[in-house]
């Protein structure tokens, strides 16, 4: 797993999150890079960021949503 990928999609996903409610994930090369990662290692990533993460469309679409329950502590 390419951490350089993984941190700049983590900046794309807050840039986005920063003005939107939600984000899909649908680019098969983003998508390719968190596949990469396990179910536990996705939500710790997304909680790492004060965000959600739900898997849509059987993993062809990967949707972050701020956390609001992160975001107040």
């Amino acid at each position: 797993m390419s951490n350089e990928g993984v941190a700049a999609l983590a900046t794309k996903i807050a840039a986005t999150l920063a003005n939107r409610p939600q984000i899909f994930i649908t680019h098969p090369a983003e998508l390719k890079l968190l596949r990469q990662m396990s179910d536990e290692q996705l939500r710790s990533f997304a909680a790492g960021h004060g965000w959600r993460v739900i898997r849509r469309l059987g993993g062809r679409q990967i949707e972050f949503y701020n956390d609001a329950g992160a975001r107040a502590v």
